[in-house]
Formats: structure tokens, C-alpha cells, sequence
């Protein structure tokens, strides 16, 4: 099971702050990235411009997500 976690804008248009799956273990970041994209059309924009982590650390698109895995999708902000 992988856990996914939202912030800031993604968790508005997704509806979401956290979730589970099970379809995530043996993909690469980007293919779940994907699969987001398709779950949730209203946050494409936001899925692809936003920053990655596996297990607080950023990754690649290229990198695995293993079991047990907590992956959060980080939106650009702007402020000041």
C-alpha cells in the first residue's frame, strides 16, 4: 500500500489531504503522477508542476515508490 499525501491546492481540487492505494507499489514517481492525472482531471495543471517526495525526500520521475511508501505532491506557492 502507498500512501499519498496533498497540499495546499492539490488537496482543494482533489478533495483530498491523504490517501492510500494499492495499484502504486512497482511504479516509477512519474506513472503514478499519471494515474493521478487521470483520477483527477481538475488538478492536472497542478500534478504536473508540483514538486515530489518518497519518504520526505524529493525524487525523480524515474525513481521507484515501494511498499509502504508516503509519497506527497507539493504544488508551487508563491508569497512573501
Amino acid at each position: 500500500m502507498v500512501k499519498i499525501l496533498f497540499f495546499a491546492g492539490l488537496a482543494e481540487k482533489t478533495g483530498k489531504r491523504e490517501m492510500q492505494i494499492d495499484e502504486g507499489t512497482n511504479w516509477q514517481v512519474g506513472q503514478l503522477r499519471d494515474w493521478l492525472q487521470e483520477q483527477y482531471p481538475q488538478a492536472k495543471s497542478e500534478l504536473s508542476h508540483s514538486m515530489i517526495a518518497v519518504n520526505e525526500e524529493y525524487a525523480t520521475k524515474d525513481e521507484w515508490i515501494n511498499d509502504q511508501d508516503v509519497v506527497a505532491f507539493i504544488p508551487p506557492v508563491s508569497g512573501g
